[in-house]
């Protein structure tokens, strides 16, 4: 769904799990809220902290 997120988490090299315990939820959710688009407004912050980023470009979706 967020093509800069996968391309930042990739770069990074850090995988769903990594990635889950960085914002503390489990990689279940994780998984989920990828998929889904539903993250809270503090874990949507701390992956643009992550990353060094801002919100606009790691949550930019395809157009339609």
């Amino acid at each position: 769904m967020f093509r800069n997120l996968d391309a930042e988490q990739a770069r990074c090299s850090y995988t769903n799990q990594q990635m889950a315990d960085l914002i503390g939820i489990s990689r279940v959710s994780y998984e989920n809220k990828k998929r889904t688009g539903k993250f809270t407004a503090i874990e949507a912050k701390k992956m643009c902290k992550i990353f060094k980023v801002k919100f606009d470009y790691l949550f930019a979706t395809e157009p339609d």
